[in-house]
Parts: structure tokens; sequence; C-alpha cells
């Protein structure tokens, strides 16, 4: 017999949008083993004699990382602990949860997967962003602008998004902001198209800028915007001026 693992999503900052299952076991939990995104106000949700382990990593970090974190959750689930792995927004959503099940599966350990609200639908709420609208968006798509180091190439199409779908939400993609607004210009996208970067969205450090795809990049330089940001493009995001109800840190 083994202990359980709890694949748990946190939630996109804002402690208080964690959500009630994700609260009873981390305050149940033997272990919390923790990702850099999960925020200090729901760390100190955990009970202090729950020992808890930080597993982050941050963008250049080794890509061998997940190797050592998957290696705690088989060494604590052998002891028979029950750990919960939290993961900032939801595990599954860019949170390499469904590679842990993967390995979790083949150690034949017991494991349950706990959603929470992805960053990037809680920073466009906060942001009030519809990302989709009956006038303006009947489609929307989650795309990470950082890939797998471990690529040979890159995998999404950014010119082909261009003009298929109506919102595109791009995580973890400041750094590429620049490269990614050329290649959807041409993709045949208009150069004029909304664009919105939320940085730190949902928490009382959230800070939007908007502007164009041709003008969002010159833009986060100029305002020194930095991650952990989301970013979204399309027609909806105009309608944060009429329906945006958070103000700027």
């Amino acid at each position: 017999m083994t202990g359980k693992i709890f694949l748990v999503g946190a939630g996109p900052g804002d402690h208080k949008l964690i959500t009630i299952r994700a609260l009873e076991l981390i305050q149940k939990a033997d272990i919390v083993l923790y990702d850099r995104l999960v925020s200090k106000k729901i760390l100190s949700m955990i009970p202090k004699k729950t020992e808890k382990i930080y597993v982050g990593r941050a963008v250049g970090d080794d890509t061998t990382h997940q190797d050592s974190t998957n290696d705690l959750m088989v060494k604590y689930a052998k002891l028979k602990k029950n750990i919960v792995r939290l993961k900032g927004g939801d595990p599954i959503i860019f949170g390499r949860g469904g590679e842990e099940a993967e390995f979790l599966k083949k150690h034949k350990i017991k494991y349950e997967i706990v959603p929470g609200i992805t960053s990037g639908i809680g920073s466009s709420t906060y942001a009030g962003i519809p990302l989709t609208h009956r006038k303006y968006s009947s489609s929307v798509v989650f795309v990470t602008g950082h890939e797998d180091p471990e690529k040979k190439k890159e995998v999404v199409k950014w010119k082909r998004l261009a003009k298929s779908v109506d919102t595109i939400v791009i995580m973890m993609g400041l750094s590429r902001i620049d490269v990614i607004c050329k290649q959807l210009i041409a993709g045949g996208m208009d150069a004029k198209t909304p664009v919105a970067v939320i940085q730190n969205g949902t928490t009382s450090n959230q800070k939007m800028i908007t502007g164009t795809v041709s003008n969002i990049s010159t833009k986060v330089k100029r305002k020194k915007i930095t991650p952990p940001t989301n970013i979204i493009i399309g027609k909806v995001v105009d309608l944060s001026k009429t329906i945006g109800w958070k103000k700027n840190a």
C-alpha cells in the first residue's frame, strides 16, 4: 500500500478563489509540494505541522527539475503519506498535471486531480474581458507562449491561429510577444486587433496594459511589464473599457 497524491489547482492568484476541495486537502495533508506561483496567503492556510516543500520552477531552470519532483512524490507515497502537489491555476492547463498523473499511474500510486481556476480565465475575468461574447467571440483558444525547450521545433502554428479563432489567450508568452504578434500579422490578423497584457492577474498587484498586435510589444517594454502575465488577443479586449471592474495596482 502507498499514500495518495492529490494534484491540486490553487487558482489564479487571489487566495479567495481557491476551491473548497483544495482548501480541505491542504489542511489535511501530511506534505505539500508547492509551485512558484502559489500565493503566500494560500501557503499560510496550510497547518504549521504540515511539511511544506518548494518544488517551483522558473523559466530557464533545468528541465530535469520535473524528475526530482516526480521522485519526491513517489518517495513520500511509499511512506504512506497523503501528499498535495499544489499548483498555481489549474493542474492540467499548462501545469504538467497530465505528465505527473501518467508518472504516478506508471508507478501504481493512487492519485486524484482537483481542478482550479486557470489564470487565463481568472485574470481576464478580473480585467473585465469576457473571453466569449455573442457579438464578438464564439471561439477561444488557450496557447502556451513558452514551449518545452526539448522540442526540436515550435509546435504552435501562430499563422494558422491568426484567422481561425476569435479570442487567443497566451500563457507564459511575455518574452516572445514581439515574435508572436509578428507571426499573427503574417498569418493575416488585422494589425489593429486589440491586445491586453495582464500582469499578476486577480491579485492586489494586478496591472493591465492594452494596445494592438502592432504596438503591444513596444508598450510592454515601455511600461516594464514582467511575468507572470496573460496575453489576451481579440475584439473582446475592448469590452474592458465598459465592464472592467478591477483597477490597476
